[in-house]
């Protein structure tokens, strides 16, 4: 029997992973929907309009990483960030609190060894059935993508950085 949520993801090495499901975010927000976001590795350094905008709209938002694995000093601490990231997410995953998660960065807890791929796929198969999940990031592991959806892989054909041109406020966060 189909279930009422869907799994989404959104992978790839081009831009607009996490722009896309904010997107999602945003239109559950505008059905009612209750809505959390948990990231993965962004730290709250960075002030992002995302962020902004679920703070005026009232969506629940956790940032549980320190930044990204090239500029951290602790890579304990990190991996210890990802994984109290992937407790939270697993407890909104089973709570029945929710409509829709979006698992930002989530993709990179997998790859690094934070958190057992088998251990995610489990709990996205036994999520509340009430609660959509979209994740995002790299290289999804294939065990993820086999139970998805829906896959979408963003793909770089150009970017500006790559002419030396720095994220931009309102383009890139």
């Amino acid at each position: 029997m189909p279930r009422d949520s869907l799994i989404l993801i959104n992978t790839g090495d081009g831009k607009g992973k996490s722009s896309a499901a904010f997107g999602v975010m945003g239109r559950g927000w505008a059905r009612g929907w209750t809505v959390a976001v948990v990231q993965f590795v962004k730290s709250g350094k960075w002030k992002t309009g995302e962020r902004k905008l679920a703070d005026h709209l009232g969506i629940e938002w956790h940032t549980l990483g320190d930044g990204f694995t090239w500029e951290s000093t602790d890579l304990d601490e990190t991996a210890a960030k990802g994984r109290h990231a992937w407790d939270v997410t697993a407890a909104k995953l089973a709570s029945g609190q929710y409509d829709l998660l979006i698992l930002d960065e989530i993709t990179y807890a997998m790859k690094y060894g934070w958190v057992p791929v088998e251990e995610v796929v489990s709990a996205l198969v036994a999520r509340n059935p009430r609660t959509n999940v979209v994740l995002t990031g790299r290289d999804a592991p294939q065990e993820i993508i086999e139970i998805a959806d829906t896959v979408t892989e963003m793909r770089k054909l150009k970017h500006a950085y790559d002419r030396g041109i720095v994220a931009r406020k309102g383009i890139e966060y």
